[in-house]
């Protein structure tokens, strides 16, 4: 019995490969072989060839293929542009690479963001999937949007009015993803084109569980987010998150200063790669957190106009003065990096500021840790607006905001939500709901579980496919 051979396609960038690598390994642990193909970007503002030489070291089972550079694409476009143009350029690339597999891949699995290559594979006869690392709620109401947008001025227009989409509760209009605020330019038509043509694939594969997100997932079963032509099956075979975070290198020093924490009694702020904050706020931060009382464990970044020359946060001059004294026996501020994976799951985390990326919402969620919320782009703000009225596993940060990213939140706010989740009655049945959103997600993935069901179906799908793209000639 041959072993099935799935390709695995991500778009530019390390942020897209990451997902993309756990998909792989959950393909792995299925006894399936895999092969990552990673397009050498044509410019110098995503590094792959180091990312995924890296992975691919730790990642022994899994077989990593740089693809050549396509060529440029038009450098004065809008960079939604650019990346739609450079991996539509990459499709002669693509397609040789598969043509010179030794074995006939069984699959294509895309990154949203590659839908050119949906041709390829109906040219070599390949079905097409996509991997959709973020939630069942953000892909129903992506893929309604070429639908729904038309006829509604632009959403920086509408400002906080409310927007109603399948599967998701409503949301103020700010909320949408920055890059569709606008309806005239040029990135929302690239992402209105590559929210239609995702509806040509054979079927979307969800980071995501059942009893997470039954609106959404009732929606695309119904059919009511793409009004024009069949819906995508949507396969939820989540949660996908890094089990393996930490098994090896060192450890982190921050990971032993939590040893010595009381169980449940640290709050830990962490913002993603890209979460940077100016140093006004960061003062707002340290006193917000100093004022809470509570314990704390804080990863910090120089301010984005810093970040360029002083790549290193200097701690002592943007943080408060005698911050970093005042409040050693009780917290610790890292410069730039912490273990995420890791100390979420750790016994003394007791709360997590998060910019809630759906990656850090899922780990929280596996860790039965409640949440605070800072979105600071892509669907965040869509993201928060879930895991507060829907899913009930945070609360929001109230402050300024710019196009649904908070930009401007005091430190009163920060210290008061910090004790409502530590020391009220709300807090603790907040971590109630964590911990029964937690047991859900175990009983998805755990053996007969929902999302171990759905990946069984995917399987016998994509055998029924391949039976009659190849007059049942490819065997199993």
């Amino acid at each position: 019995m041959r072993t099935k051979t799935f390709v695995l396609f991500p778009s530019l960038g390390v942020g897209h490969l990451n997902p993309m690598v756990e998909m792989a390994k959950h393909l792995r642990r299925r006894g399936l072989a895999v092969v990552v193909a990673v397009i050498d970007p044509p410019d110098n503002d995503a590094t792959s060839a180091d990312a995924t030489a890296r992975l691919a070291a730790a990642n022994p089972s899994i077989t990593f293929r740089l693809l050549p550079a396509p060529p440029s694409p038009d450098a004065a476009a809008h960079p939604a542009r650019r990346a739609l143009d450079a991996l539509r350029l990459a499709n002669p690339v693509l397609r040789e690479f598969l043509r010179s597999l030794p074995d006939a891949a069984d699959a294509l699995l895309l990154d949203a963001f590659c839908v050119d290559a949906l041709d390829v594979a109906a040219e070599l006869a390949i079905p097409a999937y996509f991997f959709f690392p973020s939630g069942a709620s953000a892909l129903a109401a992506l893929l309604h949007l070429p639908y729904y947008y038309p006829d509604v001025p632009s959403f920086r227009e509408m400002g906080m009015a409310l927007v109603r989409l399948p599967g998701m509760p409503p949301l103020r209009a700010v909320d949408m993803v920055a890059t569709v605020q606008d309806k005239e330019s040029d990135a929302t038509k690239v992402r209105l084109y590559q929210f239609k043509r995702m509806a040509e694939a054979k079927g979307v594969l969800v980071n995501s569980f059942d009893r997470l997100e039954p609106k959404a997932l009732n929606a695309l079963a119904a059919g009511v987010c793409v009004p024009d032509k069949p819906t995508p099956r949507v396969y939820c075979i989540g949660p996908l998150v890094d089990a393996a975070a930490g098994k090896n290198g060192e450890r982190h020093p921050c990971l032993a200063w939590l040893d010595a924490q009381p169980r449940q009694s640290v709050v830990f702020l962490c913002f993603g790669s890209k979460g940077a904050f100016p140093a006004a706020q960061l003062k707002d931060i340290a006193r917000g957190l100093e004022n809470s009382g509570h314990r704390f464990l804080w990863a910090v970044r120089s301010p984005p106009e810093e970040q360029s020359t002083s790549p290193e946060p200097d701690l002592e001059r943007l943080l408060p003065a005698g911050f970093l004294e005042r409040t050693k026996h009780r917290g610790m501020v890292v410069k730039n990096w912490a273990p995420q994976a890791e100390v979420v799951r750790h016994e003394a985390a007791g709360a997590f500021v998060t910019h809630c990326g759906w990656n850090s919402t899922l780990e929280a969620i596996m860790s039965a840790l409640p949440m605070i919320c800072w979105p600071l782009y892509a669907e965040q703000a869509m993201n928060r607006v879930l895991m507060v009225e829907e899913m009930k596993v945070a609360v929001a940060l109230d402050g300024g905001e710019v196009g649904g990213a908070l930009v401007a939140v005091a430190a009163e706010e920060v210290e008061a939500k910090v004790r409502l989740v530590m020391e009220t009655e709300e807090g603790r049945k907040l971590r109630e709901r964590v911990v029964e959103t937690r047991d859900m997600a175990l009983d998805a993935i755990n053996g007969g579980g929902s999302s171990e069901i759905a990946f069984d179906e995917f399987m016998r799908d994509l055998e029924k496919m391949n039976s009659l793209e190849n007059g049942g000639g490819r065997s199993c």
